[in-house]
């Protein structure tokens, strides 16, 4: 875009090594703000719960504060570029419906770049033709932020409590969302999913245009796609389906592209089996309504939860509890945990960490005959992981070694 970059980290580790690429580091905090943009991280706060001093700066001097998304959109546009882009949105399903909708569209021969939130960020992915589609992932952090940009087809999953500390409430938490359907014209297409009340809500809202709406729903619906088990991945298809139509695909082609859709690692991934055990790696669940999601697909669990639980805990899944044969708790609200399951007589145990808490599953889950042990923590991360990614390769390679000499020597007796 011949943008000139000034670029500020406040880890001196990272600045030093963006000098050393060549760019231009200099302390944001100071100086004069004579800039046309700041673009933040999307997990720098820019409102609550306190603003980073560099985005109070900018509000101050009238800067606007963008996405990477936001940036993309512009740089397609000024460069000429006709592609068209696919925002998706939810608290939970942004990923596997922005990969399946990818995974369509290849499938039918256009050209694809996906990425955002999931994967590749926005900026580097590669400028496409006109008949190109960007199949973005959209948190409420990069929706906050955008100013221009325009989704020829966009989808809003479900709502349920989550990063209220960033937004407040979920009155404003609902219209960060909502922000993905801003700017559509009639031409445009806004899928919204109604299986919960706040999103039916807001397709009652948006029912009045300019864009064409489609509501989906999950509700008794059991795809025979192997890698998308559970209503929750039934909703994700018919929203990934509606989209792909609108964008010109076949049904045939949808069909068989959802049937070879190979899933995403983290969410609900079999990682192995053992001795009649399957262990089921959805480490991406960071919160109780996605760790809901796992629980319903299964009869019979050894369940692995824990870390930096959001507002709510765990009460929520009250109605899964009769599904679980023992629960294995990790991190630093275990102990919360263990006392909302002690409520429902379900047995526990605080594992501490992950290492602890797979040879006690596995071993858990044969004694008493159950035929999954399944990491859906319910919870952040950052405890005692980078990410949720970490998370579950840890979760992987500690059920790979599970069949080692010695392996199980700290499990439960």
């Amino acid at each position: 875009m011949g943008a000139d970059t000034v670029l500020w980290d406040d880890g001196a580790a990272a600045r030093d090594a963006a000098a050393a690429e060549g760019f231009t580091v200099a302390d944001l905090r100071e100086g004069d703000f004579a800039f046309a943009a700041l673009v933040l991280s999307p997990g720098i706060p820019h409102h609550l719960p306190a603003p980073h001093p560099v985005a109070a700066r900018a509000i101050a001097a009238g800067v606007p504060i963008l996405s990477d998304a936001e940036l993309l959109f512009q740089a397609v546009r000024r460069a000429g570029g006709q592609a068209r882009f696919a925002g998706v949105t939810g608290t939970n399903g942004k990923s596997t419906t922005t990969a399946l909708l990818a995974h369509i569209l290849t499938a039918a021969g256009i050209p694809v770049a996906a990425g955002g939130n999931l994967g590749t960020a926005a900026l580097a992915l590669p400028l496409l033709p006109d008949n190109g589609v960007y199949v973005l992932e959209m948190s409420s952090y990069m929706l906050e932020r955008i100013a221009t940009l325009r989704f020829s087809t966009a989808a809003m999953l479900n709502l349920s409590p989550d990063h209220l500390d960033r937004h407040g409430n979920m009155t404003r938490y609902a219209d960060v969302k909502r922000a993905i359907f801003a700017r559509q014209t009639a031409a445009d297409l806004a899928v919204v999913g109604i299986d919960d009340p706040l999103s039916a809500a807001m397709a009652d809202d948006l029912s009045t245009g300019p864009m064409q709406l489609v509501r989906v729903s999950g509700r008794g619906i059991e795809l025979a796609a192997p890698a998308l088990p559970g209503e929750h991945n039934a909703q994700n298809a018919a929203a990934a389906t509606a989209m792909a139509r609108a964008l010109g695909v076949d049904d045939t082609v949808i069909a068989d592209a959802v049937q070879t859709f190979p899933g995403l690692p983290h969410r609900q991934a079999r990682v192995g089996s053992l001795e009649g055990v399957t262990f089921v790696n959805d480490s991406k669940a960071t919160n109780a309504d996605a760790a809901a999601r796992a629980l319903g697909c299964y009869g019979r669990i050894v369940w692995i939860a824990g870390g930096i639980a959001k507002a709510g805990g765990i009460a929520a899944l009250e109605g899964f509890f009769p599904r679980i044969v023992h629960a294995e708790l990790i991190g630093r609200d275990a102990a919360g945990f263990a006392e909302t399951l002690a409520r429902y007589d379900v047995p526990h145990r605080i594992a501490g960490t992950l290492d602890a808490a797979v040879p006690a599953a596995y071993a858990r889950a044969r004694a008493l005959g159950a035929p999954v042990v399944l990491l859906s923590p319910a919870c952040a991360s950052f405890d005692q992981f980078s990410g949720f990614e970490a998370r579950g390769d840890r979760f992987a390679a500690l059920v790979a070694a599970l069949g080692r000499p010695g392996a199980m020597s700290g499990r439960a007796a």
